[in-house]
């Protein structure tokens, strides 16, 4: 096993308007940003009253979201939630909760989870074998994954963590939205295993940063206690209540982003493009031309995701409204 370090430097992520525009300086605006996996239809933001945003946010507050959160992720309690100002911010935390060790990430995927795993301490490695996790001190699946969509089963998980013990399993649920409820191992109340669940990716709402963790109540304290006070802004709370406990919104969002991905699939096909996975937030598409495509739609003001290390694969978010997918047909019939 070869094992490294990493940056200290966060890593290029999508949705990087400003990045798109240095590169394409002449290309049309506005520019339509498929280059994270964001849902383009968003939760709709009610009214809030002048003191979420001037008081304190509540301890109160903060418990009701964690009870509303458990049920909507099938968490065994309230006391396994931690909320947090986006997930992105509970990685290093959640890092820190195994002693430095060997961390093993299953990839190819996101990569500030090495990123951060490596800043903990841990000597890290990337891998595509499941089985090289099990002898690790912290082991690392994002599932379903980022970029290629593949959905490992919940029993697969839960058996890496009994052979991990006393590892830690970290989970990445980000996209578990659009995926079958049983593919969650939130409900499973492991004592080595923490879940990071999204919420700004399925509701559409990324700049409102919020986050959790679903752990063992101990390893759920030991975050909350990292986080510190009024970690989540009064705002955040608000909608996030609202949102998780709105079902009837979640299972039409489900239908609606599975109903655009097809269509994105069937554009994408047109065009003579493999699509080779993703989920319903999100396609990948496999070309021997992904650079020269790349170039070709930032040129046309669509910005997509493209992997230095993949250097065959292009991501692919969902249009947001007739005249992106208009634009974004025309782009891909057009030379390049």
């Amino acid at each position: 096993m070869e094992f490294r370090t990493g940056s200290a430097a966060p890593l290029w992520h999508g949705g990087d308007l400003d990045a798109a525009r240095r590169l394409f300086p002449a290309a049309p605006q506005p520019f339509i940003d498929l280059s994270t996996g964001i849902n383009p239809f968003s939760y709709p933001v009610p009214r809030l009253a002048a003191e979420t945003f001037t008081r304190l946010p509540e301890p109160a507050a903060i418990d009701r979201l964690a009870a509303i959160a458990a049920k909507a992720f099938g968490a065994p309690s309230a006391d396994h939630v931690v909320a947090a100002p986006g997930g992105q911010i509970l990685l290093p935390f959640v890092a820190a909760l195994a002693p430095p060790g060997r961390a093993v990430v299953l990839g190819p995927t996101y990569a500030e989870h090495a990123r951060v795993a490596a800043l903990a301490g841990h000597a890290t490695q990337e891998t595509s074998d499941i089985r090289a996790l099990a002898r690790a001190d912290l082991a690392v699946v994002v599932n379903p994954n980022n970029p290629d969509g593949r959905l490992l089963p919940s029993d697969a998980l839960l058996a890496l963590a009994d052979a991990l013990h006393p590892g830690l399993l970290v989970v990445d649920e980000a996209f578990i939205d659009v995926a079958p409820a049983a593919a969650s191992v939130a409900g499973a109340g492991r004592r080595n295993v923490v879940v990071l669940r999204s919420f700004g990716k399925f509701y559409g709402l990324a700049g409102l940063r919020l986050g959790f963790a679903v752990a063992a109540p101990e390893l759920a304290g030991r975050l909350r206690a990292a986080l510190g006070p009024w970690a989540v802004s009064g705002p955040a709370i608000a909608v996030g209540e609202g949102a998780l406990a709105d079902e009837a919104w979640r299972e039409a969002t489900r239908a609606r982003l599975a109903a655009t991905a097809a269509r994105l699939d069937e554009t994408l096909r047109r065009a003579g493009l493999d699509v080779v996975g993703g989920t319903s937030l999100f396609r990948l598409v496999r070309t021997p031309a992904a650079n020269e495509l790349f170039d070709h739609l930032g040129g046309a003001g669509i910005y997509v995701r493209r992997f230095a290390e993949q250097p065959m694969w292009l991501r692919f978010g969902l249009p947001a409204s007739e005249p992106q997918w208009e634009r974004l047909a025309a782009a891909l019939a057009g030379p390049g």
